[in-house]
């Protein structure tokens, strides 16, 4: 299975990392943790927006191997808290809905221990304008 960077120094702070990806498709795990809980001992929805955003964002960036990198970002988020993030780790999909020459359009799931979907979220990101 190969093994990709999470190239985000602030996703790596969070025990991020990526499980797959792919054109259209980016699959992020976060552990939980004491550090990502709020004080009703609940994963925290800004850990939890993280996520999705990432995931979301990385499905519209895929580059193959040997391509130059893809860099974007959040113009707009929509989160949609459904259930407690209660268990080990979160796993966050990203898909790509529809892409642009500068703009395309995503959305992200977020599921506890691969058995209940806590949160979704939809965006509108931009692509960086490479040197």
């Amino acid at each position: 299975m190969p093994q990709f960077a999470v190239d985000n120094p602030f996703l790596e702070t969070l025990g991020v990392s990526v499980a797959q990806w792919r054109e259209g498709y980016a699959e992020l795990l976060m552990p939980i943790d004491a550090s990502k809980l709020n004080r009703q001992g609940v994963l925290q929805g800004g850990a939890i927006a993280t996520l999705l955003d990432a995931a979301a964002g990385y499905a519209g960036l895929f580059a193959e191997p040997g391509q130059p990198l893809r860099h974007g970002f959040t113009l707009s988020l929509t989160t949609n808290y459904l259930d407690k993030g209660l268990g080990q780790f979160v796993r966050a999909k990203g898909f790509l809905e529809r892409g642009g020459r500068s703009v395309f359009f995503a959305r992200a799931e977020a599921w506890v221990d691969d058995r209940l979907l806590i949160a979704s979220a939809q965006g509108t990101f931009k692509y960086a304008k490479t040197a």
